[in-house]
């Protein structure tokens, strides 16, 4: 396919960086924050930009960059899970649009545009290609032999990008261990945030919201002492069903358990399984799923503590919030959450799949006043100076040379 010299010329005649980003999924998840707080910041007179994903009608994350004034274009084809022949239709798509578009750089985000974009990003001269990856795809739970498959397509396809990006550093040494080596280099870039800019509601006002929608949701009126919450897409990888298995746990032994009751707020495909685990146990009392939440970041203070029960995990966008909202959080040994939180300095960190770990973790919080403001107070020091959001744009930037 014959495109390059066109482009060339095109680019030489534009004094702005045109770069076109690309995700798979437009439901809100940490690839999406990534790429809504680092276009929102970009200067509009230095870069043109262009943001392609799948065709969901209702997207959180395309109407809030399109209110910011950022061009999207909506893919018929690209989409999270494997098909061939959509696939084949997906690469096609994106050469026609980088064709049309003619950018200089082309960002992939997340494992299944990273290998389509790549493929057909490579057919172009003089279009630098950068890969930003949130957690590799091989680490989800699943067979070996999809795992073989996806550390197979990541080894491949990383000779056609030029900068891999990833965000902690056990995603850094899989990618050494396991030779996924791009053209040009790796790059280690944390996630940041400025806690003194995000906007939460305060903790009377959450709650009030809360349980407004609950009480209309539910047709019954919710009250507790304390709120354990967590923020999720309902996937697999987020291992809410063993923060289930934790209450139930709970609510079994002897302890005198403080009247708490757990928030889940997202959406997504285990949602019926979770629904059924949870009537299994008869704790509908006890955990309520409120579904997804139009900016649910400002609905943390109502919260009493912060639980995140992942199985895989890249750096959480939600622990840097809930790390800003001053709140204590208990989270899984797994990606960037060992290099985020110290253990029992500003958070506490227990093993994946572990319900009898979690379980012990929450009730030793819930029951130590003193624990939970220790933990709060260390985790705000902790995001406000180790991951200003300052330094993961000015280290973005740096890519688009």
């Amino acid at each position: 396919m014959e495109v390059k010299i066109n482009q060339i010329e095109t680019q030489n005649k534009n004094p702005k960086k045109r770069v076109l980003f690309i995700i798979t999924q437009s439901e809100f998840g940490g690839a999406q924050r990534f790429l809504y707080e680092l276009v929102t910041r970009l200067d509009k007179e230095e870069y043109e930009i262009l943001i392609a994903a799948d065709s969901l009608k209702e997207s959180e994350f395309i109407n809030s960059l399109e209110q910011k004034g950022i061009k999207t274009k909506r893919f018929n084809f690209l989409k999270r899970e494997i098909n061939p022949l959509f696939d084949l239709l997906g690469i096609i798509e994106i050469i026609k649009l980088i064709n049309n578009f003619k950018p200089h750089y082309l960002h992939l985000n997340s494992s299944k545009a990273g290998v389509l974009g790549s493929i057909a990003g490579s057919l172009f001269k003089n279009l630098k290609i950068i890969y930003r990856i949130g957690g590799w795809s091989f680490n989800d739970p699943g067979p070996l032999w999809k795992k073989k498959i996806f550390i197979a397509a990541e080894r491949i396809t990383a000779k056609l990008k030029d900068i891999i990006v990833v965000n902690n550093k056990n995603d850094f040494e899989q990618a050494l261990k396991l030779n996924i080596k791009p053209r040009q280099n790796l790059k280690l870039i944390y996630n940041g945030i400025d806690p003194l800019k995000t906007e939460f509601l305060d903790k009377e006002e959450a709650r009030l919201h809360l349980f407004k929608k609950l009480s209309k949701d539910h047709g019954k009126i919710f009250q507790a002492e304390f709120l354990i919450g967590t923020v999720a897409n309902f996937y697999e990888t987020k291992g809410l069903t063993y923060l289930i298995d934790a209450v139930h746990l709970l609510n079994k032994s002897k302890l005198q358990n403080p009247n708490y009751k757990i928030i889940l707020i997202g959406d997504g495909t285990e949602r019926e399984k979770l629904e059924s685990k949870i009537k299994n146990y008869g704790l509908e009392q006890d955990i309520i799923l409120t579904g997804q939440i139009p900016e649910a970041y400002k609905y943390k203070k109502a919260f009493d503590l912060f639980v995140l029960p992942s199985v895989k995990e890249g750096m959480p966008w939600v622990v840097l919030e809930a790390m800003a909202a001053k709140l204590p959080i208990i989270a899984t040994k797994v990606g960037a959450l060992p290099e985020i939180i110290e253990d029992g300095k500003n958070g506490i960190l227990v093993e994946p799949k572990n319900p009898s770990n979690l379980a012990q973790a929450i009730n030793y919080v819930l029951q130590n006043e003193r624990i939970r403001q220790e933990l709060s107070l260390e985790a705000h020091q902790t995001v406000l100076f180790k991951f200003p959001i300052e330094k993961m744009i000015r280290e973005t930037e740096a890519l688009f040379q």
